[in-house]
């Protein structure tokens, strides 16, 4: 049977070869397009129906406890709200895509044990540009009435540039632009790498093909140490589920609700007339890289009692739709591994996001763009998220995973 001709590539050898095409796979290929490489990018599904892009819940804040990241945010936000501007050329008579980017910002609520710790992140946060504030339980309970503080020692609030947005349209525009910029994409699926002289040599199609390549890009998510394992390399990322619930509220929250972070974990913010909540994974993981199935209990078992206990107006609800998706957890640290591997030298990493890697795109896909182009960052240094860190089990922390 011949091959539909989307499933296979235009040319037998590629400057780069990106394996996986969702946002952190698209925001490199649309970073590299303007530099004359040519560049193949390998989806395994472009309808996208089970990418963590799709499945996530599209949030980007600058509540970090780590520097790097709060930077990384910075530049994510500065995408978003420029993003039709930039996609212009690529949507020639129609509109590009409109991300409605909601700066409702983040609300994490802190525990009386760890205030301290709260007002330094805040602090650090705000020394690099970041719009967050510190409220104690008093001020907290003046700004959002509706919250239970009385078990609390206060909240770090995301007063601007913290929010939520359109994953799918980010995606929808990095792929245009860069396919307008000349990249090729494929559905098929990278079944295995041919290596010879300490590099990648090639990759292999589940369509039979074999693609010379000059850079190899693991840009796979949650499947990131399956094609790390193609070439006999090992990292501890694996897929987590993330349950996600939207739900009715017989009770309505006035005014402006940001996303609120419980000390259980639970999240919480409006949709419209709705609202949509999670948790941070739990202890069922790593998950089989098929396994999307829910777990309604989670909903009624965990989340409800965090919500009412935080919100008391939340004593009725109905939830009206619900989804599971992956977190590429980076068991070490939770932090990305961004860069080549020191030994098969054309092997780059940009993996291991831990569930912020929509909100990364941006950065991680021009940092990678940049090692491959000039051999070094030139704009925001990634260099602690490289991979050396790994085998060496020197975690580059980061504290806050939700």
């Amino acid at each position: 049977m011949p091959i539909p001709p989307y499933f296979a590539p235009k040319r037998r050898s590629y400057d780069v070869v990106i394996v996986g095409g969702a946002a952190v796979g698209s925001s490199t290929a649309y970073w590299l397009g303007p530099s004359g490489l040519s560049v193949l990018v390998v989806e395994r599904d472009s309808s996208y129906e089970f990418s963590s892009t799709a499945l996530s819940t599209s949030a980007i804040r600058q509540q970090y406890s780590n520097p790097i990241n709060v930077k990384i945010s910075q530049f994510g936000v500065e995408v978003i709200r420029s993003f039709a501007e930039r996609m212009a050329p690529y949507f020639p008579g129609e509109a590009a895509p409109d991300l409605g980017f909601k700066e409702h910002g983040y609300l994490y609520c802190c525990s009386p044990e760890g205030v301290e710790a709260a007002k330094a992140r805040v602090e650090m946060q705000r020394n690099l540009g970041a719009e967050t504030v510190f409220l104690e339980p008093g001020a907290l309970k003046e700004r959002f009435p509706w919250l239970n503080v009385d078990d609390l020692g206060g909240g770090s609030w995301g007063a601007g540039a913290e929010g939520w947005f359109d994953s799918m349209g980010l995606l929808t525009g990095f792929r245009r632009a860069a396919r307008a910029m000349g990249v090729d994409y494929i559905d098929n699926r990278v079944t295995g790498l041919t290596l010879a002289g300490g590099r990648v040599a090639g990759v292999r199609l589940e369509t039979g093909e074999e693609i010379a390549c000059g850079v190899l890009v693991n840009a796979a998510g949650p499947r990131a140490q399956q094609v790390a394992a193609m070439a006999g390399l090992s990292i501890p990322v694996a897929p987590f589920k993330r349950y996600s619930f939207v739900f009715a509220s017989a009770n309505p929250i006035p005014g402006r609700m940001p996303n609120v972070i419980d000390l259980s974990g639970t999240f919480v913010r409006p949709e419209g007339p709705l609202f949509l909540s999670g948790n941070t994974p739990g202890d069922d993981g790593p998950a089989d890289y098929e396994d999307f199935g829910p777990r309604d209990q989670e909903f009624d078992d965990v989340i409800w009692p965090a919500l009412y206990h935080r919100i008391p107006d939340f004593d009725a609800l109905k939830v009206v739709n619900r989804w599971t998706g992956h977190y590429e957890m980076n068991m070490l640290d939770h932090n990305g591994i961004v860069g080549f591997h020191p030994e098969v030298t054309n092997f780059m990493f940009a993996n291991g996001f831990s569930g912020h890697g929509l909100q990364q795109s941006p950065a991680t896909g021009r940092a990678v763009a940049e090692l491959i182009v000039h051999g070094a960052f030139q704009t925001l240094d990634l260099s602690p998220f490289a991979y050396e860190r790994i085998p060496a089990g020197k975690p580059f922390l980061e504290e806050a995973v939700i």
